[in-house]
């Protein structure tokens, strides 16, 4: 594995109890303002409603300087309320993960290598184990793409039937388009439903590795390629052009960037899966994609996030 877990050895974690929002609101903030191979943050509703948050250092923190980026997005209260405490050597990583129970989205699950047992006949099982990159699928951008993509080919099984053709696997796609693919969660999930290739990107280096090793794990490596790129302006994008298929799963400023290339490399009657969006945020994506000839199909909400569906429609001729 590209990133194999560091040797056991102590460690120091810090947890709060608190709501749903500030839990990931330090999540974010921590993801942003340390390395990925020091910190790893993990969140679990409680019983009663409010959520546990743990924050497992590689290394000993300044506990101090912790509190105070706590305190500049969360506030004073939860700063003051983190407990750090050392636990006995242990695999860091693996502790972050062991309370990630697998996550449903249609008939895709997402799980650890612990719960691949539970996958059932008629389900379409992802294996994600990496921690350094986005796309565990407990995010609601990420459900969101999954139930996209779910929905989509059930729909397309549908019109096979009505128009009597064989409906043993969903209309093949030509190619699939995975922009900021994170841990390559979608482009596996689109690789397997599909049967179809994937090229998928990512801006960060560590993560096209990662998602290099889940492509393997899923056994999908020769259906999905991989690049390191910003924006669309390489030349393998073009080469594997048009697309039926593309996510975009990144943030609102990247969405509307990449709209025009996006709306180049979508092929008619084609469909485009956006997220990262939160609900107040769909107005500005949508209105971007729209002048460029997508129309809305669906709108999911999970979370307080949103993940568009749009299609390019085929323009007929006039007689």
């Amino acid at each position: 594995m590209p990133y194999p877990s560091p040797l056991p050895a102590a460690t120091v974690v810090a947890r709060l109890s608190t709501d749903r929002k500030r839990a990931q609101q330090i999540g974010d903030l921590l993801a942003e303002s340390f390395d990925a191979e020091e910190v790893a943050a993990s969140a679990f509703e409680q019983p009663d409603g409010r959520w546990s948050l743990a924050l497992h250092f590689r290394s000993h923190p300044d506990e101090t300087a912790v509190r105070a980026l706590i305190a500049s997005t969360a506030g004073t209260a939860a700063a003051d309320a983190l407990v750090f405490e050392t636990l006995a050597a242990t695999d860091w990583v693996r502790k972050s993960l062991e309370g990630l129970t697998p996550v449903e989205a249609g008939r895709f699950v997402v799980h650890g290598a612990h719960h691949r047992a539970s996958v059932r006949a008629n389900q379409i099982g992802i294996q994600i184990e990496a921690a350094l990159a986005f796309g565990t699928g407990h995010h609601g951008t990420t459900r969101g793409c999954l139930l996209a993509l779910d929905a989509l080919v059930r729909a397309r099984r549908r019109k096979r039937k009505a128009r009597g053709a064989p409906a043993l696997r969903p209309r093949r796609e030509r190619n699939v388009l995975d922009i900021g693919t994170g841990t390559g969660v979608l482009a596996i999930a689109a690789a397997r439903a599909l049967r179809r290739p994937v090229l998928a990107s990512d801006i960060d280096p560590r993560a096209i590795a990662i998602a290099r090793d889940n492509t393997r794990v899923n056994r999908v490596r020769a259906a999905v390629e991989l690049i390191h790129a910003d924006g669309l302006g390489a030349a393998r994008f073009r080469c594997r052009a048009p697309y039926d298929l593309v996510f975009a799963n990144i943030l609102l400023e990247p969405l509307t960037q990449l709209a025009t290339p996006i709306a180049r490399l979508v092929a008619p009657n084609g469909h485009v899966v956006l997220s990262g969006l939160l609900t107040a945020q769909t107005g500005a994506a949508l209105a971007s994609y729209r002048a460029r000839g997508l129309v809305l199909v669906r709108r999911i909400r999970l979370e307080g996030w949103a993940t568009l569906v749009l299609s390019r429609v085929r323009r007929t001729r006039k007689p």
